[in-house]
Order: C-alpha cells, then structure tokens, then sequence
C-alpha cells in the first residue's frame, strides 16, 4: 500500500509539472518577448555556444530550473527581507544576488524536505502503519528546516568574516602606518601592504584599489568597504583614511591607536570567551565527575552496611 501511494504521488507531480509547465499554459515573461526583437545578430552556432553540463545531472537542472526559480519567487514574496540578505551578502563580499540566494534556499528546503520524506517513509516502515499527522509534520520540519538552514549559514559565514576581518586589521594597520611613516601616499601605502599581505582585509582594501584605478575616486571606493561593514572599528579605520586623503592630516599614529585599540577590544573579548567556557566546564564536572566520586566515597561504607545489616 505504501508503495502504491508512493508511486501514485510520483505520477501525479509529474503530470502535475508536465501540464504547468507545457507551452500553452506557461507565462511568458516580458524579457522573452522582447529578446527576439532587441538581437542585432543571428544566434551563434551551438558548436560555439557554452558548454552544458552532460549527463544525469545537466538534464535535471534544466528540468528543475523553471521550478526552482519559481519557488525563490515565492519565497522572496512571502518572506521579504531583500534589505537583510543584501546588507549580509555584501558583508561577506560575494557576487551572489538576492535571487541566487533564495534559489539556494529553495534547494536547501528541498534537500531537508527529502531527508524529512526519507526519515518518515523508514519509520511508516519500521512501524508498519503510515501516521499522516506525523509524516505530514515531519515534512513541513524539515522544508522549515532547510529554509531557515541556509539563512543561518549565511549569518555564520558573515560572523566567521568578520572575525578574520578583526584578527588580520592590526597588522594591516600597523603596515599602513609604516608605509605612510616611511613617505608614501595613502594609496601608495595601501597597495604595497595589499601586494605584500593577504586575507579578507587586504583583498577589501585590494578591491577597493582596483576600483579607484578603473575610474572610481578613491574616497568613494574605500566609502563603499566601510558601508558593506558592520564592525565600527573598520569603519573608524575607513574614516580615519578618508580624512587623511581628503585633509592630508597625519596618519600613522591614528592608525597605531586603532591597531592598538582593536587589540585591546580583542583581549576582552577572549577574557569574556575565557569566562563563559570556565562556566561551561562546570557543568561536566558538577553531573558527571562529582556523582562518581561521591559514588566510589560511598560505595565501600554502603557495602558495609548492607553486610552487617544481613
């Protein structure tokens, strides 16, 4: 029976997805009707064209490509957000969109709602009864699951970033501090330090670089690190070389405080990590090594007790 139902479900999405899908009942969106008319050259030959992806695996994202897109539509919808994903996106300097980032979501749920179907299908099997209420709770779990899986790994790959971001910003800073002590410009200071070191801060400062030489002012460029940012010390130290560029106020000492300032904040930060682990490693030693020295300091007088009471 269980089975049947589960072949019967197959066939019914896949009539399900062949007739929303078909050619008379497709919507057809405004940029496909106005790609045959905005061309100005025949299409290339497939020989030149880019290479797909052979196989299993090519065929099944053309197939699932309509649908999954579609599904990032409806959740962009129903969730929002946009402004929150950006702003994380742009913390962690990818070249992803919003919508890439929701397809990836929808594969995510997806991936959870088809571990949910696997974990329910073994237990409707080791049962040998099918609990609709269950498997149908089960499944919305593991598509929430997914869902919300691929936000929070956003938000700990952002955090992970940012804490690279703050190890590696002495040590640039420092490095900025003695390029410009030794006569060189801002700009000139931070392209050595970005050729000679690397790492999350150099490549932002790199980029930056890179696109103040394609035509963009410097200013704005190095604007744009501090507002993709969320750590004020690197937005201090963005302005601190604002000012110094816009001014020709003195540099190195400010950058000196602020590396020194950030170590500070960084030491505190692993006595706050130190203390809240001290109360962590309380809790092994309170429910599991203490129990046991209580029981071996009792045991022998216990034993006693009991043969004399015999």
């Amino acid at each position: 029976m269980i089975l049947g139902m589960l072949l019967g479900l197959t066939a019914a999405t896949g009539v399900l997805l062949a007739v929303t899908y078909a050619p008379p009942f497709r919507s057809v969106r405004l940029v496909d009707r106005l790609a045959p008319y905005l061309h100005d050259a025949p299409p290339p030959s497939r020989l030149l064209g880019t290479a797909t992806e052979p196989g299993l695996f090519g065929a099944a994202r053309r197939l699932a490509g309509p649908t999954i897109t579609d599904g990032a539509r409806l959740l962009d919808r129903v969730v929002g957000g946009r402004a929150a994903v950006r702003r994380r996106l742009d913390a962690l300097a990818s070249d992803a969109t919003v919508e890439d980032f929701r397809v990836e979501q929808v594969v995510w749920g997806g991936l959870g709602l088809l571990g949910a179907a696997g974990v329910a299908s073994v237990g409707t099997l080791a049962a040998g009864e099918l609990n609709v209420l269950s498997a149908l709770l089960l499944c919305v779990a593991g598509l929430v699951g997914g869902l919300l899986g691929r936000d929070w790994w956003l938000t700990q790959q952002v955090r992970r970033r940012e804490e690279l971001l703050l190890a590696e910003f002495p040590v640039v800073a420092e490095l900025l501090a003695l390029a410009v002590t030794a006569g060189e410009g801002p700009a000139a200071a931070i392209d050595r330090v970005t050729r000679l070191s690397g790492g999350e801060l150099a490549r932002e400062l790199g980029g930056a670089l890179g696109r103040a030489r394609s035509g963009t002012p410097l200013t704005e460029a190095l604007q744009e690190v501090a507002d993709r940012t969320s750590l004020d010390p690197l937005a201090r130290f963005v302005d601190g070389l604002l000012v110094a560029i816009e001014r020709g106020t003195p540099l190195a000492e400010v950058l000196r405080a602020q590396a020194a300032d950030v170590r500070e904040a960084g030491k505190r930060r692993l006595l706050e990590a130190g203390g809240r682990k001290e109360i962590a490693m309380m809790v092994p030693v309170v429910f599991l090594v203490l129990p046991v020295t209580v029981l071996f300091a009792l045991f022998p007088g216990l034993i006693s007790i009991v043969s004399l009471a015999s």
